[in-house]
């Protein structure tokens, strides 16, 4: 009996010193949901898990990725915005303005990181950048705001340049901001714009047969078009064929063959977006987190899509490029 009441006890205790083990190892990983309008990763989402990896987070191991892309169908955002609240994740990233807003309705207690919006205040996501309050924080894309300097860009190399086509995404719910800044704009530089709004991707060749009917001399492009809704180089490619100077500061645009991209560095970006992800992940409120603003802006000229349409890059312009695609 007593040998038995023995190994009873070495069993139990053996148990016991067992459990703080088990627990650690069962202990669930740190969950990043990513939001994005994307079909597939870009070379942007590389660069913020490149830059976890620069943090010490290692995917796998002290963290996991639930990766939502919702292939340029904006309708289903909500629905994917859901299931990661379901699934209970950590952080929501989400990518661009309407990927945002999805997550906003989905949850008020979840933080979401805002990897670019357009214009955070001015379409209700955040109540200001200094203190944003709630469970978003983020970047700011400045997007609206820079449409004067792309037009200025625009006259610089085309000095004749008298009307421009600007192609706006109508579900995104920034792209009012993006009409406004590209009317007066326009405006100031006494320029006449052709507005197309669109509402989906299936119109973009009707929007081109009216540019050609008012004989635009250049296209302006929301950058969702580019990025989110992956039909960069769809557009490029109608613009090109149709002898059509374009600029854009959707991703990776002018690699896709737009003439000019001129926006925020978006390596940039995604290093930023990490940084607060990382704060967010050890215990920091999105509420006491400001939005911050790009530093940092790229201007990339396309000379293989110059020399396809007939036009040439002054070398005032070319001097200022961060990098010439040739």
């Amino acid at each position: 009996m007593r040998k038995s009441f023995f190994g009873l006890t070495l069993s139990a205790w053996l148990f016991a010193l067992c459990l703080p083990a088990n627990s650690q190892q069962s202990k669930k990983l740190p969950q990043i949901g990513f939001l994005t309008l994307r079909s597939a990763p870009s070379d942007q989402d590389e660069a913020f898990k490149q830059a976890l990896r620069d943090l010490g987070w290692i995917e796998g191991q002290n963290f996991t990725i639930e990766w939502r892309g919702a292939a340029g169908k904006t309708e289903k955002l909500a629905e994917l915005a859901a299931d990661l609240v379901r699934r209970k994740v950590d952080v929501i990233v989400a990518s661009a303005t309407p990927s945002v807003q999805a997550a906003k309705n989905a949850t008020n207690t979840i933080p979401i990181v805002m990897s670019s919006a357009a214009d955070p205040v001015g379409v209700g996501l955040v109540a200001s950048l200094a203190r944003p309050g709630g469970n978003i924080t983020g970047l700011s894309m400045q997007s609206p705001e820079l449409a004067g300097k792309r037009m200025e860009l625009l006259t610089e190399i085309i000095p004749k340049l008298v009307r421009v086509a600007f192609l706006a995404y109508g579900p995104d719910p920034a792209h009012q901001l993006f009409v406004k800044e590209a009317q007066e704009a326009a405006e100031a530089l006494k320029m006449q714009i052709q507005l197309l709004v669109l509402r989906n991707p299936e119109e973009i060749e009707g929007a081109f047969s009216k540019m050609l009917r008012e004989r635009a001399d250049a296209l302006v492009i929301q950058p969702l078009f580019v990025g989110g809704l992956g039909q960069g180089r769809r557009v490029v490619e109608l613009a090109t064929k149709n002898r059509l100077p374009t600029i854009s500061d959707g991703t990776q645009f002018a690699e896709q063959g737009g003439l000019i991209y001129y926006g925020p560095s978006r390596i940039e970006l995604a290093r930023r977006t990490t940084a607060l992800v990382d704060k967010i992940l050890k215990g920091a409120k999105p509420a006491e987190l400001p939005v911050e603003q790009p530093t940092k802006f790229d201007l990339v000229i396309n000379l293989k899509t110059a020399k396809q349409i007939g036009l040439t890059i002054p070398p005032n312009v070319l001097a200022r490029a961060d990098r010439v695609i040739r």
